[in-house]
């Protein structure tokens, strides 16, 4: 009987895993550097599409997006610093702080009546009218663009989706998911009642009245009670024929209790 070779294969079978370990190592480095230098190519190629279509990027909303979309690929920001090549080259860094201010402005405007709830379709409507037609043309993925950078910053801001597109929040309101729910139930009529809540919801009153509460508390909804047979709580943000026009606060309280 022979000794030994059990031994001798095992050491054979550690040393033969321990080559292909170092090769899969060595693969793997050269798999990276390989990315790695086509990453840098790309970037390459995309600050020289950059250059040669700046006025394209800046004026076309379309060709924006694309363009955002193109830098996702390799996770570059050109929104990330307001300083560097893409500031520099495209002035976005400038655009989008300067949308964000006006964002800010239109929101502050509207407050005494939406409470902080807005439209996406409205505030593009205003940012628009307040730009003037002579002004860089700005979409709604501008806008969004624009807005999860003030979110960034903490100041309130952020977005809820209802009914495909979004309503944009700009105060510090605490919302969870029950009040993003019954915004998007509300999202219809521009308003909802306790009892819409508990048939298409299948809540108990309690629950709908905790919530419609806060958001009368927030400012973000207001309480017709003299609607014939039952309670209507108003979303401002939603109603189409109050976003048509401007309403005081006087006006304001004359749909609360």
């Amino acid at each position: 009987m022979r000794k030994g070779v059990g031994t001798g294969a095992i050491a054979k079978k550690k040393l033969a895993e321990a080559k292909y370990k170092e090769r899969g190592n060595v693969l793997a480095e050269d798999q990276i550097i390989q990315m790695s230098k086509q990453l840098e190519t790309f970037k390459s190629h995309l600050e020289e599409f950059a250059s040669k279509h700046k006025q394209e990027i800046r004026k076309n909303p379309q060709f924006r997006v694309q363009f955002q979309e193109m830098c996702a690929t390799i996770g570059v920001d050109p929104l990330a610093s307001g300083k560097g090549f893409w500031s520099e080259m495209l002035g976005v860094g400038d655009f989008y702080y300067e949308l964000g201010v006006q964002i800010i402005e239109v929101c502050l405007a509207l407050k005494h009546r939406n409470g902080g709830l807005i439209t996406l379709d409205e505030l593009h409507q205003r940012v628009l009218k307040g730009r003037g037609k002579y002004a860089q043309e700005v979409s709604q993925d501008d806008l969004v663009r624009a807005i999860k950078k003030l979110k960034v910053m903490g100041n309130g801001f952020g977005m809820i989706p209802v009914g495909g597109s979004y309503l944009v929040q700009s105060v510090p309101a605490e919302l969870n998911m029950d009040h993003t729910v019954v915004l998007q139930l509300a999202e219809k009529k521009g308003y909802v009642t306790v009892s819409e809540i508990k048939e298409s919801l299948k809540w108990q009153k309690e629950r709908a009245c905790h919530v419609l509460d806060h958001l009368l508390k927030e400012g973000l909804a207001w309480l017709d009670s003299q609607a014939a047979g039952e309670a209507q709580y108003w979303l401002p943000a939603l109603f189409s024929e109050l976003s048509s026009r401007d309403v005081t606060p006087e006006e304001a309280n004359q749909m609360t209790p």
